[in-house]
């Protein structure tokens, strides 16, 4: 059996196990005070005025969206660069989204490609920072305050990635954050959104919870007195999994350090194959590393992914471009690949090398000198 690396995974230790063992043994598994705690302590690390904690990812896409209220038909201009959910938050909630073409260093959206998408449907952007590395939210912000466009940060990968000296949560009007176990910290499965616009907070938890409002006037005699001003869904999060996020929270810091010191390795043993291209790294950003991709030579890429696979190394590809998948060729006849050049060369290139917390110094030697053997035996090349 060869040794097995899989491109993540989740850091538990025994404080976490007791945090969840805690919430076992008290009088609340799901709406009880674990979610606002970790919600408060997503706020001080964030900066955040306001954070609300869901049952994932996606969760946190949807009511985001849906808490902008838009008129059925907007369109959201978005990265086709990304994890399908980021694009179908914009469809639950009766919009279109407008792909924008990613820049080739980064694998953000382009600011560029935002301006030309804009048109008089045009009601928000959202951006998503790739892999880890911020997108260029200054000038995103700016354009979307030049057009009065709202912006929601898709910041799933980024959890304590900093632009220019401030970790994301307050550069957009939303900020949204994945709990995965392959993400920063994880809840098992969770998301949140984080905000500073107080209307947006109160929508929000409406829309996590059937949009009920218990805070409606009754007689001492109506205690059970609630109304449905939303139509919500039900994304809580239990006790259980924000007691767990609450855990791992407190070594947030030292994860991202190690995603960091993991990437560094990356780099200093393959620097010299001339076959593949290296991730880049703006100035002014803190890389939250959730993923370390390189590019390998357009018809070799494949070849590679199967020989590490083969070797017990987990190699992935992030991501399918969204206009790729079935259901948008069919809902959206009109998007081709070709308009999208720099996403569709990523796409043919890039592979994702394990990278978590756990990995030690002789594991990312050992995928570093078989994705060098793999090059090597398949002839890869730029």
């Amino acid at each position: 059996m060869p040794r097995q690396i899989p491109y993540g995974h989740q850091s538990i230790d025994a404080d976490d196990i007791a945090a969840v063992t805690d919430v076992l043994h008290s009088e609340w598994l799901t709406t009880g005070p674990r979610v606002p705690q970790f919600e408060k302590t997503l706020c001080d690390f964030t900066g955040s005025r306001d954070a609300v904690a869901v049952n994932s990812g996606t969760s946190a896409l949807d009511i985001a969206v849906a808490a902008l209220d838009l008129p059925p038909g907007s369109e959201v201009i978005t990265t086709p660069f990304t994890f399908a959910a980021t694009a179908n938050a914009i469809l639950y909630n009766d919009g279109i989204p407008v792909f924008a073409d990613i820049t080739a260093d980064t694998r953000n959206i382009d600011p560029e490609e935002i301006r030309k998408k804009i048109t008089s449907r045009t009601r928000a952007i959202i951006c998503m920072d790739y892999a880890g590395h911020p997108c260029e939210l200054a000038e995103i912000r700016s354009i979307a305050q030049e057009h009065n466009l709202r912006l929601i940060d898709d910041a799933c990968h980024a959890l304590g990635a900093e632009y220019n000296g401030k970790r994301l949560g307050t550069f957009a009007d939303m900020t949204i954050f994945s709990f995965h176990p392959v993400k920063p910290v994880t809840t098992g499965e969770g998301g949140a959104v984080v905000t500073n616009d107080s209307t947006l907070a109160g929508r929000l938890r409406l829309l996590r919870n059937h949009g009920i409002d218990r805070d409606v006037p009754h007689s001492p005699e109506q205690g059970w007195a609630y109304d449905m001003t939303l139509l919500g869904r039900n994304y809580r999060l239990t006790d259980l999994q924000a007691a767990l996020g609450t855990s791992q929270m407190r070594r947030l810091s030292k994860f991202l350090e190690r995603r960091n010191q993991i990437a560094a390795l990356y780099r200093e043993y393959l620097q010299d194959v001339p076959q593949i291209v290296l991730p880049h790294v703006q100035n002014g950003m803190y890389h939250g590393w959730h993923l370390f991709t390189v590019l390998i030579g357009k018809g070799n890429r494949d070849t590679v992914y199967a020989d590490l696979k083969e070797q017990g190394i987990g190699a992935q590809v992030h991501y399918i471009p969204i206009y790729r998948f079935s259901y948008y060729r069919r809902r959206f006849p009109a998007l081709v690949p070709d308009a999208f050049p720099v996403t569709e060369n990523i796409f043919g290139k890039i592979l994702t090398l394990p990278l978590y917390p756990a990995m030690t110094d002789d594991d990312v030697a050992f995928c570093a000198d078989r994705l060098r053997r793999s090059i090597r035996k398949t002839g890869g090349s730029r």
